[in-house]
């Protein structure tokens, strides 16, 4: 019967210090489960200039090197040199322990998942192994953002853990572009788009080595993983920001009708201050809302709004632009020939300059997103 072929790829940039004893594992489960599976050890070098490479060779495990830096590339070069139909990943400082590997491969094997992430919030984190932030902060919002946006059957439990085992044909349909930490948000995301089954299996977590340095850097790679994960979500903001225009545009037009405040619940409404902050929140609608048109230039998949004005013909944009410079220009003319006639002095009517000028904002910022929106998508 033939055996089922796993790659473990590790990572490496300068981890001569930890590498032996990730290797002594590895060779252990090797050994341990060599009538079940063929287990091949590769080790994706992103430019060590310490002893790793050839602790690795030592310890017989293939090395490759990785042409492009970074967490992401050297993991992406490792998996595609693979030889095996499954890959498990998982760093070289030594943190998650290698011999717990079978667990995240039979789960894949036995219930034929695409993707399994080890755990670390359902299994043991030993004491100084995660910094409370990302522990209590960095880790849950980004499963709630990553659940929120993405997840349909599966909720991931563990977006920053760095242990996964997939097949590595899913892999490379899944077409994974980061090259940074933000990786790890990526392959999940991307992952779930595609309707991957997944599974979780605990898995402890143990302190860096000493004398150690961390290649993480918490902010910045915190913000690679929000704009990665933000990036595959133009629906986010399409949403939301349709909500916020909509709902106060409405409240808008009520205060324009009203002529006067309207008291609700103790609060007073839709007088001219109401109305002036009405007109603000439903230009952040619109602004949030384009921020979600300018990302869809970037993604296969997106709203049927969004395809229609990124399909628009050239000669139709125009006239659409057109169209808007106009009402905007009529618009101006009227408020400056209102203004005149009241000698410069004041302006008697507020709610219809009100609604006029947010009018005239909402066609030119609307105008300006489409614009830039077609520019974008040409590159």
């Amino acid at each position: 019967m033939k055996k089922t072929t796993v790659t473990i790829v590790i990572p490496c940039l300068n981890e001569e210090l930890t590498l032996p004893y990730v290797l002594k594992k590895l060779v252990q489960v090797k050994k341990e489960n060599s009538k079940i599976y063929e287990i091949e050890i590769l080790v994706s070098d992103n430019g060590s200039t310490d002893k790793s490479v050839s602790i690795a060779k030592q310890f017989g495990a293939r090395v490759v090197p990785a042409k492009d830096r970074g967490y992401g590339a050297a993991l992406d070069s490792g998996i595609r040199n693979a030889k095996g139909e499954i890959v498990v990943f998982a760093d070289a400082d030594d943190t998650y322990d290698f011999l717990e590997a079978p667990l995240l491969i039979n789960k894949l094997v036995s219930g034929d998942y695409d993707m399994v992430i080890g755990s670390r919030l359902d299994g043991t984190i030993y004491h100084g192994a995660m910094p409370l932030l990302h522990r209590y902060l960095g880790t849950p919002v980004i499963n709630w953002i990553i659940n929120l946006l993405y997840a349909k059957k599966t909720k991931i439990r563990d977006s920053n853990s760095g242990f996964r085992c997939f097949k590595k044909e899913k892999y490379l349909s899944w077409e994974i572009k980061s090259k940074g930490m933000e990786f790890a948000s990526e392959l999940l995301i991307k992952a779930l788009i595609h309707d991957a089954k997944m599974a979780h299996v605990p898995v402890s977590l143990s302190p860096d080595k000493e004398g150690r340095i961390p290649h993480l850097k918490t902010w910045r790679d915190g913000m690679r993983h929000l704009l990665r994960i933000l990036f595959y979500g133009p629906h986010l903001f399409e949403r939301v920001g349709f909500v916020f225009f909509a709902f106060f545009w409405l409240q808008l037009l009520i205060g324009f009708f009203a002529q006067g405040v309207i008291s609700i619940a103790g609060f007073n409404l839709y007088g001219i201050h109401s109305m002036v902050l009405f007109s603000f929140l439903t230009i952040l609608g619109l602004s949030l809302w384009g921020t979600g048109l300018l990302i869809a230039t970037k993604q296969p998949r997106v709203s049927k709004l969004y395809q229609n004005i990124l399909a628009m013909e050239e000669d139709r944009l125009f006239f659409v632009l057109i169209t808007g410079f106009a009402i905007i220009g009529l618009t101006l003319v009227w408020l400056i020939f209102q203004w005149y006639k009241s000698g410069f002095v004041f302006i008697n009517f507020e709610r219809e300059f009100i609604v006029a000028s947010n009018i005239s904002l909402t066609l030119l910022i609307f105008s300006l997103q489409a614009l830039t929106a077609h520019i974008i998508k040409r590159d």
